[in-house]
């Protein structure tokens, strides 16, 4: 991998991570719209995650919430976001790096973005292989709706709401 060039994955993961950023903050400060609801996935151990240690036992891999109808003291800044949500009928407070997002998505506009935890050593493996480090993320794009459909390269299958790599649209 070449470490001393232009980290475009890098960028456009970050550029993503603001989609849910925006997304949040959004929601912040005009609360949610007619039916948007968010489904947000993380991993409950990585960095800088706080939660409930019955939460942690009970999810130690990976967690997704759904921020609707009950939640409180929603809370974003430039590397995490808070909430209060209800478990049980027990108020827990979590706080989430934006890092630690592997998967967001509003389903009443048909939108998601994935993140894909990657493994050393597979950046050369193929050409569909991530081309991120170690703990690092390549983002992916899953389809929004049937009259926006992101471009697709000659070569690439692709069925409706099918996920996509960056890399398909790489040159080859």
């Amino acid at each position: 991998m070449i470490t001393d060039g232009l980290r475009y994955d890098k960028m456009v993961e970050s550029a993503l991570r603001g989609v849910v950023r925006d997304a949040i903050g959004f929601a912040v400060a005009n609360g949610l719209p007619g039916g948007h609801h968010f489904y947000i996935t993380f991993k409950t151990a990585a960095p800088g995650v706080e939660i409930g240690d019955h939460l942690a036992a009970k999810y130690p891999d990976e967690m997704t919430i759904v921020i609707e109808h009950q939640f409180w003291d929603l809370m974003v800044t430039t590397e995490t976001f808070a909430v209060t949500l209800s478990f049980n009928n027990r108020p827990e407070r979590l706080t989430v790096p934006f890092a630690a997002v592997t998967a967001f998505a509003d389903p009443s506009v048909k939108f998601g973005l994935q993140f894909q935890e990657t493994t050393p050593g597979n950046a050369a493996a193929s050409a569909d292989a991530p081309r991120a480090g170690k703990g690092e993320t390549t983002p992916r794009l899953v389809e929004t709706t049937a009259e926006k459909k992101p471009p697709v390269a000659k070569d690439a299958a692709k069925k409706p709401g099918e996920v996509v790599t960056l890399d398909t649209f790489r040159k080859k």
